[in-house]
This record gives structure tokens, C-alpha cells and sequence, in this order.
């Protein structure tokens, strides 16, 4: 990723990417260290509260990738007034504003989402189709900022598995950040690590963090997220030791160890075939045994 000048004085964009698979979360809350949605979701407005704190001119978007479709929680273009609600006189007014909005939304969507998720189970959410949003958002709002002093960034919150699916697409939105310099910061709240967001992260030069104790996950996310791009030229974030950059094959959707790459089309596939079945490309190869055949006889001679 190029670098991009930054100044104390930026202004800083933050879009959450909130993983809301309810399997995942009914499974987590039933872990060894169990974390519900409803509690990770208060820690993680107080993590919004904070972000929003830090200067007057931060803003912040919050989208819900979810099984099926992916949709914004915050800010909705039919609710950007703060007229409709109710003040509290001990509460600033936008931290009331936006958590009201946040958890307002995210109840909509699962109170409306009942039956699909009955026929839905097994699925995974569409974290591609929140990825394509929240680029879409960030370039939306920074081609409006003729100054360059907004400098966005992108926080995947996630739970859910790997999903061979959405490989393709998702490198699509990884390599769109890297151009955009937009780093995608990635805590994996509860299950194994993920090699595409892990992948994700190192490309586009952001911060990954597998949580090891979910209920300590406001501590997590304030520590290592919290900082804007220009605090970290000067802090030492946590750094992957390890990147998981295995890649799905584009024939059976899966995730594969070792791959054969088309030279035309940089298709990957699980197994070796002479024609490339995406862009039909025929390749000549020397059969095997004639070259061990003729080495032999060379070395007979």
C-alpha cells in the first residue's frame, strides 16, 4: 500500500464492519470464555464513544454483514436527525444518538430476518457485500472532502469461518482498499483465526488481533484499534507472526495447500488439467517420462 502523508489534524473516518451471524454468537456465548452479541455489542460502543471523543471531527458508520445481505446500522439517511430523540441531560447527544441508532437498527434486523434465518442456517454472512459498502461509503464521503483531511479506515469485527464462496470477491474489495490506501484492521472475536481477513490485513497494512479472552474484548479493541493512522507512526501495534495466505480454488470453492495457476488468467485450481476452464487456454506440456527417458540416455552415453 502507498503511503499517505497523515497529520494530527486529520480528520478520522471509521467504518465498523459488525459480524452478526447468529450461529456464530450462539455458539460463542456458549464457549469456554463465553461473550454474547448483546455483550460484545456494549463494549463496542463504548469503543464508538471513545473513537468519536478523541477529536470533535471523527465520525464513524457502522454496517451489520449478516446471513444474506449485508445493511447499515449507522448512519441511516432517513434518521440523521437527532430531533426524534428523547435527550438525556447525562449522556453527550451524539454517543446518545448513536447508540440508540446502532442497537435500534440491529434489532429491526433480526426481528425481521426471523424466518429466513430458519432456512438460512449454515450460512455465512456476506462480509464481501459489507466490504463493497463500506469502500462505496468511504469514497462516497472523502470525494466530498476537496482538502484530503479525512482519512478513513475499515474495522471487521468478526466471527464466522472462512468461506471458500467469497473468495474471489473479497480479493476484489482487499486489492480496491490496498489501491484506495485504506487499511482493513481485523479482530477476530471467537473461533479460528481467518486466512482471508488475515490476508486482508497484511495487504492493505492494518492490525490483526485473534481476541484470546472475549470478555476482556473492550480492552482489545481500545488498545490495538483505537489509534488513528497518524498515532501509529508512533506506536507499536500488534503485528501477525504468521499469515495464513492459502488461497480457494475457482473449480470446487475450496481452500487449498497447494494450487495449480493458470499463466493467462491467474486462475487457481485444486488439481492439474492441460485447458484452463476459465479462460480456455490449452497448454503444451512435455510428457514426463520422455524427459526422464532422455536424461537417462544422456547419462548412459
Amino acid at each position: 500500500m502507498k503511503d499517505v502523508s497523515t497529520s494530527e489534524d486529520d480528520s478520522n473516518l471509521l467504518v465498523i464492519i459488525l459480524d452478526t451471524n447468529p450461529f456464530a454468537w450462539n455458539d460463542s456465548a456458549k464457549a469456554k470464555v463465553p461473550l454474547s452479541l448483546d455483550d460484545a455489542l456494549n463494549q463496542i460502543l463504548v469503543f464508538v464513544n471513545a473513537h468519536l471523543s478523541l477529536k470533535h471531527n471523527n465520525s464513524v458508520a457502522v454496517i451489520a454483514s449478516h446471513v444474506g445481505h449485508s445493511k447499515f446500522l449507522y448512519p441511516l439517511h432517513e434518521e440523521m436527525s437527532m430531533n426524534g430523540s428523547r435527550r438525556d441531560a447525562n449522556i453527550y447527544p451524539i454517543f446518545q444518538f448513536v447508540t440508540e441508532q446502532v442497537v435500534s437498527n440491529l434489532q429491526k434486523l433480526f426481528n425481521t430476518d426471523t424466518d429466513f434465518l430458519k432456512r438460512a442456517a449454515g450460512s455465512m454472512p456476506t462480509i464481501t457485500g459489507a466490504l463493497s459498502m463500506a469502500l462505496c461509503y468511504i469514497n462516497r464521503i472523502t470525494k466530498l472532502d476537496d482538502e484530503g483531511y479525512i482519512k478513513p479506515r475499515i474495522l471487521v469485527l468478526s466471527v464466522s469461518p472462512d468461506s471458500a464462496f467469497q473468495y474471489i470477491p473479497l480479493m476484489n474489495c482487499i486489492f480496491s482498499a490496498q489501491k484506495a490506501s485504506i487499511p482493513v484492521d481485523v479482530c477476530k472475536i471467537y473461533g479460528e483465526d481467518n486466512a482471508f481477513l488475515q490476508q486482508a490485513s497484511n495487504i492493505t497494512g492494518g492490525v490483526y488481533v485473534r481476541v484470546d479472552n472475549a470478555q476482556a474484548l473492550l480492552e482489545y479493541l481500545l488498545m490495538a484499534f483505537l489509534p488513528d493512522r497518524y498515532s501509529r507512526n508512533f506506536l507499536n501495534l500488534p503485528t501477525q507472526d504468521q499469515v495464513d495466505f492459502r488461497a480457494a480454488c475457482f473449480c470446487h470453492k475450496q481452500i487449498v495447500d497447494i494450487g495449480f495457476v493458470c499463466s493467462v488468467c491467474l486462475s487457481i485450481f485444486c488439481k492439474w488439467s492441460p485447458v484452463c476452464s476459465t479462460c480456455k487456454t490449452k497448454f503444451a506440456f512435455r510428457p514426463m517420462a520422455q524427459n526422464n527417458s532422455m536424461n537417462g540416455s544422456k547419462l548412459k552415453k
